[in-house]
C-alpha cells in the first residue's frame, strides 16, 4: 500500500469516528454525521481502500479507544447499534465498487450511496432487533425495529448522500492530481 492510500484509510477512519460524535442521542441507535463519511469513503477511496478505512474504525474502536457514539471496547459488539458498524465495512466496499470504474458522477455516487444504504440496513437492522430482543430484553417488534433503526434516520441520511454527491467528485478529481 502507497503512503497516500495508507493516509487517506486513515483520514477516514478519523472522519467516521469524528462523524460519531456529531450527533442526535436518541435510544438505541444515535443519528450521526458517520454515514456521511462512509458515503464518502466509497465514493473517493473505491472498493479496496473505503473498507478497510472502515475497518481500521471498528477495530481502533473495539480494542478500547472511545471512538463509538457511546465508547469503545468489546462489549461494544452487544451494543444494538454494531451492526450498523459492520454495515459501514460492507457499505463502503459497495459504494467504492458501484464507483471505481469510469467517471465518478453526481448520479453514479447516488445509485453507489442508495445501494450502500439498502447494505448498512441489512446487516444493520437484524442486528438491532436480535440484541434488542435477547440481549437487552426489551421485547420488540419488527416493526418498531423499523421504527428506531430506519425510519428515524433514514430521511437524514438520504440528505447526506444529496450532499456527498454534490462534493465527492470535485474532491475525488482534485486528489487524482496528487
Amino acid at each position: 500500500m502507497k503512503t497516500k492510500e495508507m493516509v487517506l484509510v486513515a483520514i477516514f477512519a478519523a472522519l467516521t469516528a469524528i462523524g460519531a460524535f456529531i450527533r442526535i442521542p436518541i435510544p438505541y441507535v444515535p443519528i450521526t454525521l458517520q454515514v456521511f463519511f462512509v458515503f464518502m469513503a466509497g465514493l473517493i477511496l473505491g472498493k479496496k481502500l473505503a473498507p478497510l478505512s472502515q475497518l481500521l474504525y471498528v477495530f481502533i474502536g473495539l480494542i478500547g479507544i472511545p471512538i463509538f457514539t457511546e465508547g469503545g471496547g468489546p462489549g461494544y459488539i452487544l451494543k444494538p447499534s454494531f451492526g450498523y458498524l459492520l454495515g459501514f465495512i460492507a457499505g463502503a466496499y459497495v459504494i467504492g465498487m458501484l464507483t471505481e470504474n469510469g467517471e465518478l458522477n453526481f448520479k453514479r455516487s447516488i445509485i453507489a450511496g442508495l445501494t450502500g444504504i439498502i447494505v448498512i440496513y441489512i446487516i444493520g437492522l437484524p442486528y438491532l432487533y436480535i440484541i434488542l430482543n435477547y440481549v437487552v430484553g426489551a421485547s420488540i417488534t419488527i416493526n418498531k425495529t423499523l421504527q428506531i433503526g430506519l425510519f428515524t434516520s433514514l430521511p437524514g441520511d438520504i440528505i447526506k448522500l444529496l450532499i456527498v454527491s454534490l462534493i465527492a467528485p470535485k474532491i475525488y478529481r482534485s486528489l487524482q492530481n496528487y
